[in-house]
């Protein structure tokens, strides 16, 4: 490859920099969106359960929430391209697992380490960016990272119904692995290394193990709660963990040299607010997300390229109406931004709880836009509220708190809708099938097959007998879903109301010096994320 070096010069260097960057990136938010269109195929492949589902999407989000800002301190310590590398590496092995994954325990394990790569180098994308560019030109190459970040927002769903309906789900991962080569491939010739010399070479492990082993235990509590029983020994033991957990974690962050989250930030309104915020929003986008992509498959009867075409109003509507919330935000302030974007999020979410088995996309138009909408007015404007309440020399970790609490809200999200929804879809097919015949065994089966895609508990019955079990999947499908999204729709709206009564109105204007710190020495480059990507999705 050696032959190729003279096609890099002093000139071009920093574009093929930013090239490899963006591959990289578009290959990490691609991942957030490009599962969901593809979850009813994996099911019936690997047959797997709803929590099994659940933990595909919860994997991957859980590691990188948790690792985020670890990755960010690695790479200042150890140097940003070694981490990137490293990071890189990790997600195509791991990509290629999951493509070959023989069983959903597989698959999890794989996502899970696709999140600890993407962890590793998301973070530092955007410094290894900022050392390439100088200063007045760094603002155009953020605009095409944040650009890229939308456009795999937008594309995701599509390109993952395209491939699971024409290749197979297994495609979505396999994917990965040539666009991580072009990117490992850039980054050896063109990217230069660097690090942050300012700073001490600690990190907090500790923090990062409890944090770890309490979220684990939650969202594992939530997930299998209905099927082990809310009263077990089982599920009692993990939300006392948890708690413990969380307790330890506060107590080790209050103590170390370099924690991950400073905790006196919660003393400012704006920031305690922005960071119930981030987590609420993400959890209505992942939750619905997750669901009307089985909702559309299972029970409309679309394929996976359907479904993931009818996804495109949302996100369209992010891509364009985020840079204004932005503009919007930093003219009048970000409190009115967010209680009318959670407020229409929340508007969305009660729509989709009258959906019913005979609905038409037409019935779930509307509330796919004014999702979308809703989201894009409280993302960028978020950011901006948080990052306005701290010293601009704290940016950087107080970027990666907020990044944190959106992912840990899309987990939570999808852990808590599922919860609600496998326990009303048992209840509901208990009651409906009372006295049919059908055995206790046979619902409970139905139940744990979402209703709409099961045939293992059909078999053996009479056609007749069939007909009605499958009807009575379905129905049961929507009355869950439907009271599950009202719940959704009840967080979004108490978010609406922390926005309007905790973020003050007022706003100090420092937002572009805080993304402008976290990327020169000793900040850190996931301000600048915050900053800059405005149209970011979540998860």
């Amino acid at each position: 490859m050696t032959r190729y070096r003279h096609l890099i010069t002093d000139d071009n260097r920093k574009w093929w920099t930013l090239g490899a960057m963006c591959f990289a990136l578009f290959m990490i938010m691609l991942d957030n969106t490009v599962v969901n269109v593809a979850l009813p195929s994996i099911q019936k492949d690997l047959g797997a359960s709803i929590s099994g589902l659940e933990w595909t999407i919860n994997g991957y989000t859980l590691s990188f929430a948790v690792l985020l800002a670890t990755g960010g301190r690695l790479g200042d310590i150890f140097g940003r391209r070694r981490m990137f590398l490293f990071g890189v590496t990790i997600f195509a092995l791991s990509s290629a697992t999951a493509g070959l994954a023989p069983d959903a325990t597989s698959l999890v394990v794989s996502r899970v380490v696709q999140g600890v790569g993407a962890a590793l180098m998301m973070p530092a994308t955007l410094s290894i960016i900022t050392n390439a560019f100088p200063a007045h030109e760094r603002g155009k190459a953020m605009g095409m990272w944040a650009g890229v970040s939308a456009l795999a927002l937008a594309v995701g769903p599509v390109l993952g119904g395209f491939l699971t309906e024409s290749v197979s789900w297994r495609a979505i991962f396999y994917l990965n692995i040539p666009v991580a080569i072009g990117a490992v491939a850039a980054s050896l010739f063109a990217v230069r290394e660097s690090r942050d010399t300012t700073v001490g070479r600690e990190v907090d492990y500790a923090g990062v193990t409890v944090l770890t082993g309490a979220l684990t235990a939650l969202i594992l509590a939530l997930v299998e709660g209905n099927s082990w029983g809310w009263g077990s020994t089982e599920i009692v033991a993990l939300l006392t963990g948890a708690c413990l957990g969380f307790a330890a974690f506060v107590a080790i962050e209050l103590r170390v040299k370099v924690p991950m989250v400073e905790f006196r930030f919660f003393a400012d309104r704006n920031f305690l607010g922005a960071v119930v915020v981030a987590l609420i929003v993400s959890f209505s986008m992942l939750g619905v997300f997750f669901f009307l992509a089985l909702y559309m498959q299972d029970i409309l009867g679309y394929s996976p390229l359907e479904a993931g075409v009818r996804f495109l109003p949302s996100t369209l509507m992010i891509v364009l109406v985020a840079p204004v919330a932005g503009r919007m935000a930093d003219r009048f302030g970000p409190r009115w931004l967010i209680a009318t974007g959670l407020a229409i999020v929340s508007a969305s979410l009660f729509s989709f709880s009258g959906i019913a088995v005979d609905s038409t996309y037409l019935d779930l138009l509307p509330g796919f836009m004014l999702l979308g909408i809703g989201i894009a007015l409280t993302m960028s404007p978020m950011t901006s509220a948080a990052m306005n309440a701290v010293a601009v020399e704290k940016a950087g970790i107080a970027s990666g708190v907020l990044s944190m609490f959106r992912m840990v809200g899309g987990s939570l999200g999808v852990a808590v809708t599922g919860a609600i929804f496998q326990g009303l879809i048992k209840s509901k097919l208990d009651s409906d099938l009372a006295g049919s015949g059908v055995s206790a065994a046979q619902r409970s089966e139905l139940a744990h097959q979402f209703g709409g895609g099961s045939t293992e508990a059909l078999q053996g019955m009479a056609p007749g007998q069939a007909r009605e079990v499958v009807l009575a999947g379905q129905d049961a499908f929507v009355y869950a879903l439907g009271h599950a999204m009202t719940v959704s729709a009840a967080v979004a709206l108490t978010g609406a109301v922390v926005g309007a009564t905790a973020i003050r109105a007022r706003r100090k204007g420092i937002s572009t010096e805080a993304a402008e710190a976290a990327v020169n020495p000793g900040g850190s480059d996931l301000a600048a994320q915050e900053a800059m990507a405005v149209g970011e999705p979540v998860a």
